[in-house]
């Protein structure tokens, strides 16, 4: 949140947070595949620990450029690639951790409530962000990077089990984890839907926009609304802690990217904070089904063996969807208009529903999620 502000407030152009989504995200693609090999060939607890550390050393570098008065929009940007650098590698390995903590018929609801403490966690931290920004960035980034420490110390305590240790070379290691994605229907629609969907709804990347120019409530306004989509999401979470999905999963997943994307067009089109702020809830409550259904399938239908590999994969997926959708997003508002991006952004992601329901059969059918526990138990399994 501090970095969108600061560098936005450099030259007030949306642009700029295209830019920095574009630097965020290039490293995911271009290390997706050494970050799945390290996941599957070292201790993940380890590599989760160096990154996060590094990401706190980012941290405290904006803290020192904002403290300084530094202007240059390209320092900030080359400090943001390390960031996006620390995550890309980090990324795999936390996301293949929890399934080698938590097993069988408990991973999804683990999954479920480890995702509403997180968003219950982000709806304060946007608000308290407001008024960190309020003392100034600096404060606000020295801040992030004590809590990166904090990070770090939480993942010195896990102990993971079965980890694996992969004998391939990283080439060979990429070719297995691509093949296994591309011959599987379930799998590989529930990621690329993610992708395509929420490319074009990144109207979170423009809330500077919004908070200065277009709703007019500063920085504290902003904190509210980057705390709206996490409060949409904890409160789906917490549901579906006490009532996993159990039927319709493919259908439920359409379903709710689909109210994504009215719920953004809804945005785009609000002069008022609170409607604006109604909207934005709505996506994040959305986007939480949506993420829980496709965390499941990716992590209970992928092998050990594969998970950290199949996870970077994943992971550039999901990179594009956030730090490219963002770039998207930002140079659209530069020659659209910032409300014109967003609505058009929503309309995008209804179209690629549309498509995917096509293309995708087996992923709309979907029944239960237990379906996906078999290759879990059985190995890499046959093909959907």
């Amino acid at each position: 949140m501090a970095i969108g502000w600061q560098i936005f407030l450099l030259r007030h152009q949306p642009f700029d947070l295209g830019l920095l989504g574009l630097v965020l995200f290039l490293p995911q693609a271009l290390l997706a595949f050494p970050a799945g090999f390290i996941a599957d060939r070292f201790d993940r607890r380890l590599v989760c620990i160096v990154c996060v550390l590094v990401q706190a050393l980012t941290m405290a570098m904006f803290a020192w450029l904002a403290h300084t008065g530094t202007k240059s929009l390209g320092v900030y940007l080359a400090v943001a690639a390390v960031l996006g650098t620390a995550y890309a590698i980090d990324a795999p390995s936390e996301r293949s951790l929890l399934a080698t903590i938590v097993h069988g018929d408990n991973f999804l609801r683990a999954q479920a409530l480890t995702s509403s403490i997180s968003q219950f966690i982000s709806i304060s931290s946007p608000a308290l962000g407001g008024a960190l920004l309020l003392l100034g960035t600096p404060v606000a980034f020295g801040t992030a990077a004590v809590g990166y420490l904090g990070v770090a110390a939480a993942f010195a305590v896990l102990r993971p089990r079965g980890e694996a240790s992969s004998a391939l070379t990283m080439l060979q290691g990429a070719g297995e984890a691509l093949r296994f994605i591309l011959a599987r229907k379930v799998l590989l629609g529930a990621i690329s839907l993610d992708l395509f969907a929420v490319l074009f709804g990144g109207a979170t990347a423009l809330l500077p926009v919004y908070a200065d120019s277009i709703l007019h409530v500063g920085p504290a306004g902003l904190g509210l609304l980057r705390s709206a989509p996490a409060l949409g999401s904890a409160l789906v979470a917490a549901m579906l802690v006490r009532r996993p999905l159990q039927r319709h999963v493919g259908r439920t997943l359409f379903l709710t990217v689909a109210g994504f994307g009215v719920s953004t067009i809804a945005f785009g089109l609000s002069r008022n904070l609170w409607l604006s702020l109604l909207a934005l809830a709505a996506t994040g409550g959305f986007d939480m089904v949506s993420v829980v259904i496709r965390v499941g399938i990716v992590q209970l239908r992928t092998p050990n063996a594969l998970r950290g590999r199949v996870s970077a994969l994943e992971n550039v997926f999901i990179g594009a969807s956030n730090e490219l959708g963002e770039f998207e997003s930002g140079t659209l508002a530069q020659f659209a208009g910032t409300p014109a991006s967003v609505v058009i952004g929503g309309i995008g992601t209804l179209v690629v529903i549309g498509l995917w329901a096509v293309l995708f059969p087996p992923l709309r059918r979907f029944d239960r999620m237990d379906e996906a526990e078999e290759v879990q138990q059985e190995g890499a399994g046959a093909p959907d």
